[in-house]
């Protein structure tokens, strides 16, 4: 792939010139870093869309319980900024903490009802983290286009909504998931995964697609998911959730859905999830 030149930047007004430069429409990826495939496709897709490419690394301390995993975090710039340029990314912000929430900063977004279930029972205060820096990187970047992954089903749902409710003249968009050979999704948290972990951990999209097979053959959605939560736990896994949600993000039997999964092994926390559109017969 042909490389581009990139523009990094770190602070407030470079962003703000950088972005003044621009002209037609800016697609914007918003990422924490430790950049996989699944975060290329992102950039390509954001090629495809629009006359420049802004990418952001941040990691968000606000969506980060406080036994959740931010000060191990894999952090890796310079092999990050890398696979920006080989893909085609004209601008990459990258601020530090202190730009992001300086001294003083108060304000914050909070996502009622629609982080009620599944990520957001599990993670108390974590999709308010993430409404609050994307709504702070959509105003510093001011994009056209945000492009996000669909392995974050909830947390797509919801930016959604808050650009909806607050009337943000973004497109926010989602890209499939991103998966390796054998089936698993892939994420930036793989990396914690030992070799043992890792040959378990294909169980997970394994089981999903075994209980959407099973409920478009007909077969009770509450006994596909009780097969698909037996399978996950004998991989050695302890599981949050297997669920179906609807498209208001709330647990449902009713076709169409998405099958939404999120289980730990070891101590790494994995989540999945696959649509499920074949309406079975009960």
């Amino acid at each position: 792939m042909q490389t581009r030149p990139m523009q990094t930047v770190r602070t407030l007004p470079e962003l703000r010139a950088a972005r003044a430069a621009m002209t037609g429409r800016v697609a914007f990826v918003p990422t924490m870093g430790a950049l996989h495939a699944g975060h290329m496709a992102l950039v390509t897709a954001a090629r495809e869309v629009a006359d420049h490419v802004i990418a952001s690394i941040f990691v968000n301390p606000l969506q980060f319980g406080p036994n959740e995993d931010l000060a191990r975090y894999p952090r890796q710039e310079a092999a990050d900024a890398a696979l920006l340029v080989e893909h085609g990314c004209d601008l990459l912000w990258l601020p530090p903490v202190e730009v992001m929430y300086p001294a003083g900063f108060l304000t914050t977004v909070s996502v009622a009802k629609i982080d009620a279930a599944f990520d957001g029972a599990h993670r108390p205060g974590h999709f308010d983290g993430v409404a609050t820096v994307v709504a702070k990187l959509f105003g510093q970047v001011r994009p056209d286009i945000a492009l996000f992954g669909e392995k974050d089903w909830q947390q797509l749902a919801i930016i959604r909504r808050m650009a909806l409710d607050l009337d943000m003249a973004v497109d926010v968009r989602g890209v499939p998931t991103v998966r390796e050979a054998d089936g698993l999704a892939l994420s930036s948290r793989n990396a914690y995964l030992s070799a043992g972990e890792r040959t378990a951990a294909t169980e997970l999209p394994r089981a999903l697609n075994a209980a959407v097979a099973a409920i478009g053959r007909g077969e009770p959605v509450s006994l596909a998911l009780a097969a698909a939560r037996q399978a996950i736990a004998a991989a050695g896994f302890e599981i949050d959730y297997v669920e179906l949600a609807d498209a208001a993000l709330q647990p449902t039997e009713e076709l169409p859905a998405r099958l939404l999964a999120a289980a730990r092994i070891g101590t790494t926390r994995l989540i999945d999830n696959i649509p499920v559109t074949i309406r079975a017969s009960r």
